[in-house]
């Protein structure tokens, strides 16, 4: 019978971590919703300076090639 005091006690620490994991889980869940909430702003820095439409090209071209390429482009 000694023993089972003992297993009432590691059995109330293991309670207690599990409960102690809920809580920082709950917080971590509390915290991710307030981080989407300040990103829903309609400023992303992730596009920002993007222009809608064609793209200039990142190196320049000669004028032949330019030439070439926009006689090709016509039917």
């Amino acid at each position: 019978m000694a023993n089972k005091g003992r297993a009432t006690f590691a059995k109330r620490q293991k309670e207690i971590a599990r409960q102690e994991r809920a809580r920082e889980k709950a917080a971590k869940r509390v915290e991710k919703v307030k981080e989407k909430v300040e990103r829903t702003s309609d400023y992303d820095p992730d596009i920002a300076g993007i222009i809608p439409g064609p793209q200039p090209l990142p190196y320049d071209l000669p004028e032949e090639e330019v030439a070439k390429e926009d006689d090709q482009d016509k039917p």
